[in-house]
């Protein structure tokens, strides 16, 4: 029969309603609103941050230094092209402020400018007044102004005074508002801001010191900023300049945003995955009914294609509806909730109407609704003639023809390959796929499993009628208990994964480091202090070591004298400059794994010491040449040997040490690690800040903190996609204690025929709950804890330990979830008569 006669029974079944699919299209529907809200956002802070790139920036082009300013000619080609041109310079170092004769300190990320900052946008200032105007000072101070934060844990007011390095600074407002704070990325201390010329007798930016600068160019209109940036690179090559403009103004954000939105719309998928759990048990109970009519239709001389298509269009228009009502959800909210977000998030959003995510959204809705309804669909082709009862789709074979497998495999295939591709990470996408159908097909063998055991144990329940009949309700394949443990247990699944993963990053970070972690780091140590700094600490029965090291930084541009990125790809080592040291004896911890240090009096060509393992993932071995910028001159050292370096210990770790020759005459100073008491740890540094007040303090607890507060942010926000899971699995849950409603009516009809009374029956149903949601809890907990390993183990490259207060919440939820869906549908089977029931069934 022709496809024009499926299409026109289609219509005659559509005339019926949805009533039953509204679960269908509910689970449909959150699942693509998630998706494209999520995918909608993402686009606003992009577009925000593409059209604010020059604000965000300070200027239409930056070109950034480490360790050093720009040379004379650097400056003047900066001039050649710029209209305006404001220098920046960003360094760490300890707020101090003298209160009843003691000393408070705190860790400050201080920006130091030039007259003409900012070349953009407006610094807020409280109490309001110009910038030049705060840092102009009074009583022959020099100003300057404050996070807020900064101020109240240095309990600072507006007047007060303070200092930095040996220059005292009165304090003239609160920084509430940083025009170009977004682009600055993530530091380990509040804001000061302070003019760079009132540093010059601070001792904070003498030769060797650790800070950056900062060039903020204004460019003539229609200037091209992709043939300056050729040029600049051209010019400045070898120099270590990094060049930033304003057509991605905030590039460590938008690089945040991107990862962090395409680790939620994987979530998100998950999500959609539980509502097609739903999608396809709403449509097999929907074939159920037609069981008849079908039959009726084969009787008449319907052949297989045509009772497909029919009920594939069907179910094709449902689909449609769910996806369209999914993404006018996921477009209207972020509109509606804009004012919120935009309060919440530190760079612009421009919130509209975005094609791509909405098209992203809709494309996987379709594929999951493809692949969700596909073979409840094929069951219908073995509907035959003289099938005419109701439980002939519960007697079909487990798998439909090999051609509804092979087109399934397609769908899956083609999901999978448009979730990597819009995510941009196929690792990622291939490790949640991979996790999906791990989970749906443990959850699959779990779900037999505990109706297997269900079976067995009714024997055992004998005297106990309540749970016998609620062991047999759960072990016969009509009451829904796969539904139940497939839907609910993935939803909890994705929970109970985050919830172990976040546990683990957050025990990694922290759990180990009062045995493993110095208590501080000191940076900035000029040679000629080490003897002074050293004896303080010698002399302190309460410090367990010190370990110190030259310090400098470098950039590696070639590796075997072509450009380092196309030897060794887009390795973290390359990401920006690394520390360098030198030492002419072979460290107390290092452990040379291959080739051999130099003598301690060579003075030939340069040599250099790398980490063995990033060497093996860089694909550098022994005799390599590296070409690093130090200080914007060049090095090129023979790799002559490899070393064992560990990061996690939070020590003093550098993937280059050079021989000393190599780096003579070179500017630097000292860092320098203390491991010492905690109670000691106040006088330490209240003693050396004082005798050195040059050198900065970076606390490790501090800097775990906020690391750690970075961390809470993410697994909140990952938490909330989880959730969408979550309650697409309880409608799910909701629409198979809906389903099932019918059926406990009789059930409970016969129990009362028999001489049960409510009170037995409600306990039944309330133990049938109660199992099922134990059972879903437990096996998520299985799978949270198998998919947190994996992610630990292969994706962080960390330990693992179960977080057992979120497994066994996770385990609850579970219950309470599935015993409050379960009671709610209750009710109304306790409250029927027999009689009705058992003559409407005659």
């Amino acid at each position: 029969m022709s496809l024009r006669l499926s299409g026109r029974l289609a219509r005659r079944e559509l005339r019926g309603g949805v009533r039953g699919f509204r679960v269908f299209l509910a689970c449909l529907a959150l699942g693509v609103a998630a998706i494209a809200a999520i995918g909608s956002v993402r686009s606003a802070i992009q577009t925000g941050l593409t059209q604010q790139g020059a604000a965000l920036l300070g200027g239409d082009a930056q070109l950034e230094f480490t360790y050093r300013f720009a040379s004379d000619d650097e400056r003047a080609w900066m001039q050649q092209a710029a209209t305006d041109l404001s220098e920046v310079v960003d360094f760490r170092s300890m707020a101090v402020v003298q209160q009843d004769g003691q000393s408070q300190r705190a860790l400050t990320q201080v920006k130091a400018v030039d007259a003409a900052y900012p070349l953009l946008g407006t610094p807020k200032l409280e109490p309001s007044q110009s910038l030049p105007t705060a840092l102009d000072g009074q009583n022959g101070l020099p100003g300057a102004v404050m996070d807020p934060v900064l101020m109240d844990r240095l309990g600072l007011s507006v007047g007060d005074r303070f200092a930095l390095g040996t220059q005292n600074f009165v304090l003239s407002a609160a920084l509430i508002h940083e025009p170009d704070g977004a682009a600055d990325g993530f530091g380990l201390g509040p804001r000061t801001l302070v003019r760079t010329e009132d540093l010059q007798a601070s001792g904070l930016l003498a030769p060797g010191t650790l800070f950056s600068t900062k060039y903020r160019l204004n460019l003539p209109p229609g200037a091209n900023l992709e043939a300056l940036s050729a040029e600049a690179k051209q010019s400045f090559e070898g120099t270590g300049m990094r060049w930033t403009d304003a057509r991605n103004g905030a590039p460590g954000i938008a690089e945040f945003v991107a990862r962090l939105s395409a680790f939620l719309v994987l979530v998100g998928l998950s999500g959609l995955a539980v509502g097609g759990i739903g999608v396809s048990a709403a449509v097999r109970a929907y074939l159920a009914q037609k069981t008849e009519t079908i039959a009726t239709l084969r009787t008449l001389g319907a052949d297989r294609a045509t009772i497909f298509q029919t009920y594939m269009i069907q179910i094709g228009v449902l689909s449609g509806i769910g996806i369209t009502l999914g993404i006018a959800l996921g477009a209207i909210l972020p509109l509606l909730l804009a004012p919120l977000i935009e309060a919440r998030l530190p760079v612009p959003a421009v919130f509209t109407l975005y094609h791509r995510p909405l098209a992203e959204a809709a494309l996987y809705g379709l594929l999951t609704a493809f692949l969700f309804t596909l073979w409840p669909l094929a069951r219908t082709e073995e509907v035959r003639a003289a099938t005419l009862f109701r439980d002939a789709l519960s007697s079909a074979r487990a798998l439909p023809r090999t051609a509804f497998v092979v087109a399934t495999g397609i769908g899956l295939a083609l999901l999978i390959a448009s979730a990597a591709w819009f995510s941009g990470s196929a690792r990622l996408t291939l490790w949640t796929a991979t996790g999906l159908v791990g989970a749906l097909v443990l959850l699959s063998l779990s779900a037999l499993a505990i109706r297997k055991l269900a079976r067995i144990s009714t024997t055992a329940a004998r005297g106990r009628p309540a749970l016998r009949w609620a062991l047999s309700a759960i072990s016969d394949p009509r009451e829904g208990a796969a539904s139940v443990v497939l839907s609910l247990g993935l939803g909890l699944s994705v929970l109970a994964a985050v919830g172990q993963i976040d546990g683990t990053l957050r025990n990694a970070i922290s759990g180990n480091l009062p045995d493993v972690a110095p208590s501080y780091f000191f940076v900035d140590i000029q040679k000629d202090q080490m003897p002074g700094f050293n004896k303080r600490l010698d002399s302190d029965p309460a410090v367990s070591r010190i370990e110190g090291a030259p310090m400098l930084r470098g950039i590696i541009t070639q590796i075997n004298g072509k450009p380092a990125r196309d030897v060794a790809g887009d390795h973290w080592v390359l990401d920006g400059d690394r520390g360098v040291t030198y030492s002419a004896a072979t460290p107390k911890n290092a452990r040379v794994t291959a080739g051999t240090w130099w003598p301690e009096d060579y003075s030939g060509s340069p040599q250099v010491s790398f980490a063995a393992e990033e060497a093996e993932e860089m694909g550098l071995s022994l005799g390599d040449n590296l070409t690093v910028n130090i200080l914007g001159r060049d090095i090129t050292a023979e790799i002559t040997s490899l070393r064992e370096v560990d990061f996690s210990t939070a020590g003093i770790g550098f993937i280059m040490s050079m021989n000393p020759s190599a780096l003579a005459g070179a500017p630097h100073s000292f860092i320098a690690t203390v491991y010492a008491e905690e109670q000691a740890e106040a006088a330490i540094l209240r003693d050396l800040a004082g005798q050195f007040p040059n050198i900065t303090a970076i606390r490790v607890r501090d800097a775990i903190d906020r690391v750690s507060g970075l961390l809470a942010g993410l697994a909140a926000a990952t938490s909330y996609g989880a959730g969408i899971s979550l309650l697409t699995g309880f409608l799910v849950l909701i629409g198979a204690a809906a389903a099932g409603e019918t059926a406990r009516r009789y059930e409970s009809a016969i129990l009362k025929t028999l001489g049960a009374d409510r009170r037995r029956i409600l306990i039944s149903f309330a133990l049938r709950s109660v199992l099922l949601g134990a059972a879903a809890g437990s096996v998520a907990l299985l799978t949270g804890i198998l998919g947190g390993w994996a992610v630990a183990t292969y994706i962080f490259d960390t330990g693992f330990s179960v977080i057992w207060t979120s497994a066994l919440s996770i385990v609850l939820a579970g219950i309470f979830v599935t015993l409050g869906a379960g009671l709610a549908f209750a009710l109304r089977p306790l409250a029927v008569r027999p009689a009705r029931i058992l003559r409407a069934s005659d």
